[in-house]
């Protein structure tokens, strides 16, 4: 898939609290929308995975914002601990400081927004959609654990689609159960045959990449006011 031209990796800096987040922003030049990505547990926004299935979305036109879930601080305690990676309202927060952030750019304000988040991630970036039900457009899964946004995942209203491996048996089953919790019309959950949970297996992370890249096309890029209208 061929895009327009992108200004680049923009190393970027997010307020939270008193001290701030580290982010790489990518904008092409005729961006239709913007996806805040959420990492996985003991990941960060260097995550390779991710960083890939970025490159699939700048190359439809699709801005990303790629961050660290924890201040430099945070980072030291949860590698000690492992405790911050599992808090998901913290989590949750940042993806929220991160979306009121972009608001404030000229550049980014006006595109539409969406969350991709794996692993744990993908829980903050549904109970930070519930939030922000009139910001978030659209929440993509990669081998997330949605069933740890709990009761959360009822007030979600951004259509959202769930990705699992069809090796990842015990993830198939937790992803299955919070489609069940959720009452949006729009949602999907897409098994890639063969993939286990890191998408290692050749064409995997590919299939992952393209299932993301026209989920939001559909709900935040061009398609999303045919989409918008017919509802």
């Amino acid at each position: 898939m061929e895009g327009s031209e992108t200004t680049g990796r923009l190393p970027v800096r997010i307020p939270v609290d008193s001290d701030s987040i580290g982010g790489d922003l990518t904008v092409p030049q005729d961006a239709q929308g913007l996806v805040i990505f959420a990492h996985g547990s003991g990941s960060s926004r260097l995550s390779p995975r991710n960083r890939f299935v970025a490159q699939i979305l700048n190359e439809a036109d699709l801005a990303t914002l790629l961050i660290d879930l924890l201040t430099a601080e945070e980072e030291q305690v949860d590698l000690h601990t492992a405790r911050l990676r599992f808090d998901i309202r913290l989590l949750a927060s940042r993806l929220i400081a991160a979306t009121e952030w972009a608001d404030k750019r000229a550049d980014l304000h006006e595109l539409a927004k969406g969350y991709f988040g794996a692993s744990t991630g993908a829980a903050a970036a549904l109970v930070a959609a519930a939030q922000l039900s009139d910001n978030i457009q659209a929440v993509v899964s990669r081998g997330g654990r949605p069933d740890l946004a709990g009761p959360v995942l009822s007030l979600v209203r951004a259509p959202t689609l769930l990705i699992v491996g069809g090796n990842d048996y015990t993830v198939i089953e937790m992803n299955e159960q919070a489609m069940d919790q959720m009452e949006i019309a729009s949602k999907q959950l897409l098994i890639i045959p063969e993939a286990s949970h890191l998408f290692e297996e050749e064409g995997a992370l590919e299939a992952v990449a393209e299932a993301a890249s026209r989920w939001f096309q559909k709900y935040l890029g061009s398609e999303r006011q045919a989409w918008t209208e017919a509802r």
